[in-house]
């Protein structure tokens, strides 16, 4: 966001329409990508790394290191275009003021633009955290249903495979309760950071 604010008028259109790629890729397609790039074979990464044949999803936290990369690709377009608006809210002569006053481009970014953008970081963290607690499709697609021995399984995956896989439909159900009561109470963080910051629902 901070980078769209310094930008030329096209560069920054490039990065824009870049962002909203990511966004608008379908999840499954950009799952697939990911996989691509890190296959032990043939993918990009391992050649630029030189460490070809090296398997990214064997490992269950370097698997969950691929499959979170992959998820703040897909999500990460939001969270900027959110605090680009933010920034570009923040009266011009606050930042004229710090800078007369002798404030560096870094001073003024940790001591200004952060304090009031934090209720709109605040609002963004918890949103991010309700729409990744559902994350499902890189997952599942990505580690082929769970991962080793079921490694890698989250929730959501895990409550599939127990409806759908075993027919256990009463546990799989039981699960899916649970992840909405825990839902609810980050919603409840959610409603109570809008409020904070002086918006109506």
């Amino acid at each position: 966001a901070v980078v769209l604010t310094r930008a030329g008028r096209v560069p920054r259109l490039l990065l824009s329409l870049a962002a909203m790629a990511a966004w608008a890729a379908p999840a499954m397609t950009g799952s697939t990508v990911w996989m691509f790039l890190f296959d032990a074979d043939l993918g990009l990464v391992n050649q630029i790394l030189g460490v070809e044949g090296f398997n990214w999803f064997y490992d269950r936290w370097v698997t969950f290191g691929v499959v979170g990369v992959t998820v703040v690709w897909h999500s990460f377009p939001f969270v900027m275009v959110t605090l680009y608006a933010g920034i570009q809210a923040i009266p011009g002569s606050v930042l004229e003021a710090a800078s007369l006053d002798g404030a560096s481009a870094w001073q003024s970014f940790w001591r200004i633009i952060v304090p009031m953008l934090r209720p709109l970081i605040t609002i963004v963290v918890i949103q991010s955290i309700i729409w990744d607690f559902k994350i499902f499709t890189q997952i599942y697609v990505m580690t082929n249903g769970g991962g080793i021995a079921g490694q890698n399984s989250v929730l959501n995956v895990y409550a599939y495979q127990t409806a759908f896989g075993s027919s256990e439909y009463g546990l799989g159900s039981a699960i899916g309760v649970v992840m909405t009561l825990i839902l609810l109470v980050i919603t409840l963080f959610y409603i109570r950071a809008i409020h904070r910051n002086g918006e109506r629902l």
